[in-house]
């Protein structure tokens, strides 16, 4: 199954290293791919150095692209790391 959505960054400073590491704990316990796209950049979003590539500052919409078997679940952690602002709230 594939899933895409547009998820806006709200941290004070962006997707920074530690967002990045906390996206790719959650991706740790999933099978699907997922790439994140911003700009013109595309990575592949388990690499905390791809994460940060993209340099995606407070409110920037990044395209969410989840393929596999559990894209639904994955997805919906993604959603919840970003509005949770990846547990610096």
């Amino acid at each position: 199954m594939k899933i895409e959505k547009q998820l806006k960054v709200t941290t004070a400073l962006g997707l920074h290293a530690r967002p990045a590491a906390y996206i790719a704990r959650i991706l740790q316990q999933r099978q699907s791919k997922v790439i994140f796209s911003y700009k013109k950049e595309t990575v592949n979003a388990r690499s905390i150095m791809g994460i940060l590539v993209l340099s995606a500052h407070k409110n920037a919409v990044i395209d969410v692209l989840v393929d596999g078997d559990d894209a639904d679940e994955t997805m919906k952690a993604l959603e919840e790391a970003f509005t949770n602002q990846f547990g610096e709230r």
